[in-house]
């Protein structure tokens, strides 16, 4: 017996859209028809019925390495997810140096269980790989259901070098997990930005000129030189550059298994709004930084012709005052400004507005790239994702024609400002069910914390290998042991 039918909605996928009632039961989808009937209701006429939206890349309740504590919370930050039509987020359980991972990841699960609103998984950031940690704490991960890792190839205090990555990914091999890469060239950002500030060019619109467009594409084809090495598929994260999408297509030409995103704000604010007077700039730091209007286009191409595969929020809420953006005063340089801004809340709507408003693809790309292929990818499509029979009741009753102005208070977070203030888009979720309740009613939000529910996740297609290696180099086996012996027994003695 159903326990909820949503009626006379148009239901849209991936591969299409046509008219149906959506039938649910235990919390899943059951059946997919016409005129079927159910002791609750909910009439979508007039509206479209798409799958709750997957942002990927997601920094939650997350201690930056520089010891800043981001201002969301799982409450609030899932909160804002759920306004936004987004029921599943992963975020970043983050090592750093001197810490456990499994310790790392124990403390965190708990913030989850205690606020998430939403469904959730984790990636789980590497900064010190070291062997207890690749060795003991990473095969109990995996087995519990964590299937990504994070490593940055910048940044001073959680930068991996290249053999300590060649490790990361070596154990990734060998336990089926996803690396996900955040590709910048550290050298040539350290050497750019010292030299600004040096001569004194230290207003926030120079925090573009310091990541060079460059040191983005040159790490790119580091990594993939690293994956092809070992066999091991990589996801780069935060694409911004013509430049790294060329690195990303070298990379797929040249046989790597390699999979890339990009993020709502790439598509649709430029390093224009950087230069702002005194310290307003700072809150639009992120990085990648903000580029070019070619580079916008350039990014719109690569996710219609299948270069790029989603488009995440990259959520990392610093506030606009003294805790966050403006710890170093109103008018901080841009080496002193945490980087990052939110963004869970707008994901989709944007996403929406430029799509199918505004000629950059349509409802089915759509819900492709904020829904159907991240859960693919990152292991969830068991569950979510999709209108399946089968897969959780994870909806979203979408008003195509709903005009909303978008504004900080709108987005329901902690951080006391969007990057998006004042920009009009149309497209808009009216009601979220997760699991088959209705989590948000027109801007009400009803679920409780802690109802959201920990996703374990196998590593799905980004993290299988393809076999190509010969054996002696196999990282999932002995690194040759056999080889390097009977090597050993011809070197005289």
């Amino acid at each position: 017996m159903l326990d909820l039918v949503i009626q006379n909605g148009q239901v849209v996928t991936a591969d299409g859209s046509f008219a149906a009632d959506i039938g649910i039961a235990g919390g899943r989808i059951v059946t997919l028809g016409l005129g079927l009937d159910a002791p609750q209701k909910i009439d979508a006429a007039g509206k479209l019925v798409l799958p709750g939206g997957v942002d990927s890349h997601c920094h939650i309740e997350q201690l930056s390495a520089a010891g800043i504590m981001n201002a969301d919370t799982f409450e609030s930050a899932t909160r804002s997810a759920a306004l936004g039509g987004t029921t599943t987020v992963i975020s970043f359980a983050a090592q750093h140096v001197g810490m456990r991972l499994k310790t790392v990841v124990d403390d965190y699960a708990a913030l989850a269980r205690k606020g998430a609103l939403v469904d959730y998984a984790f990636h789980l950031i590497m900064a010190e790989p070291r062997p207890d940690v690749l060795d003991e704490d990473l095969p109990e991960l995996a087995a519990l259901g964590h299937a990504s890792i994070k490593m940055f190839l910048t940044y001073d205090k959680i930068r991996l070098e290249d053999a300590q990555a060649l490790a990361v990914l070596a154990a990734a091999r060998r336990h089926g997990m996803m690396v996900c890469i955040h590709a910048e060239n550290h050298g040539m950002i350290q050497w750019l930005a010292n030299k600004l500030v040096e001569r004194g060019y230290t207003h926030p619109k120079y925090h573009a000129v310091s990541h060079p467009r460059l040191g983005e594409a040159e790490a790119i084809d580091r990594a993939a030189a690293m994956s092809l090495l070992l066999d091991q598929p990589v996801m780069i994260f935060h694409v911004s550059t013509v430049e790294g999408l060329a690195a990303v297509r070298r990379a797929r030409a040249a046989g790597a298994k390699l999979w890339a995103e990009t993020c709502t704000h790439y598509l649709v604010l430029t390093k224009a709004d950087l230069d702002r007077p005194g310290g307003e700039g700072a809150k639009w730091i992120c990085s990648p930084p903000l580029r070019d209007a070619a580079d916008q286009e350039a990014l719109w191409q690569a996710l219609a012709d299948g270069t790029l595969q989603t488009v995440s929020s990259d959520h990392a809420p610093y506030a606009a005052d003294a805790s966050g953006k403006y710890m170093a005063g109103p008018e901080p340089g841009f080496k002193q400004v945490p980087n990052g801004m939110p963004g869970l809340a707008f994901r989709l709507p944007i996403l929406w507005d430029q799509m199918v408003n505004h000629g950059h693809g349509s409802p089915e790309a759509f819900v492709r790239l904020a829904c159907t292929e991240p859960a693919r990818l990152y292991g969830l499509d068991d569950r979510k994702g999709s209108i399946t029979i089968g897969k959780d009741a994870d909806l979203l009753i979408w008003d195509p024609a709903r005009a909303v102005t978008l504004t900080a208070a709108l987005a329901g977070d902690n951080t006391g400002y969007t990057p998006f203030e004042g920009m009009t888009v149309k497209g808009w979720p009216t009601t979220v069910l997760r699991r088959g309740e209705v989590i948000v009613a027109g801007s009400e939000v009803r679920a409780s914390p802690g109802s959201g529910r920990f996703l374990a996740r196998q590593g799905g297609p980004a993290a299988q290998p393809t076999g190509r290696l010969a054996p002696e180099l196999d990282p999932t086996q002995n690194f040759g042991a056999e080889l390097l012996e009977s090597q050993a027994a011809d070197v005289p003695k």
